[in-house]
């Protein structure tokens, strides 16, 4: 069974690492790019491609590796598993209280007349999109350690 989970894990968090550099390294810095008017818009239209796909593999991912907490043998597969989940729990807080909420703002605002701290908030979430992306990464790392343990 923690052989399923690890492999479970480790896929998820290997897609939710690979769509959020992609988001960093790509469509971040398109974003930043653009004026206020067409950002808006692009924001709009790429923050709803991810829903409800993005939410699910992370939910699943920490599950998973939560699951190897009890689940795998020893010491070390529980304990790689335990912190994976902590850190993808902490990806799923970042993105709830940092990211979604300045999505929602985004969204409502009017394009052909944004607020004077529009540029502040799309530079805070950009931030919080790396916060989270090398969340994700360590993770990954901490997934692919339990592996290693449980499946070697």
């Amino acid at each position: 069974m923690s052989q399923i989970l690890v492999v479970a894990a480790l896929m998820g968090n290997a897609v939710a690492v690979g769509v959020f550099c992609a988001t960093v390294l790509g469509g971040v810095p398109l974003l930043m790019a653009l004026p206020g008017e067409q950002y808006v818009h692009a924001h709009g239209f790429l923050a709803t491609r991810y829903d409800p796909f993005m939410p699910v593999t992370i939910l699943l991912t920490a599950l998973a590796d939560l699951a190897l907490v009890v689940a795998a043998p020893g010491w070390a597969g529980p304990l790689a598993g335990g912190v994976a989940g902590l850190l993808m729990l902490s990806v799923v807080a970042v993105s709830l209280t940092k990211n979604v909420p300045i999505n929602h703002w985004v969204t409502a605002q009017d394009p052909a007349s944004l607020p004077s701290d529009w540029t502040e908030r799309r530079g805070r979430w950009r931030w919080w999109n790396a916060v989270r992306t090398a969340l994700a990464a360590a993770a990954l790392g901490a997934n692919l350690a339990a592996a290693v343990v449980i499946v070697v």
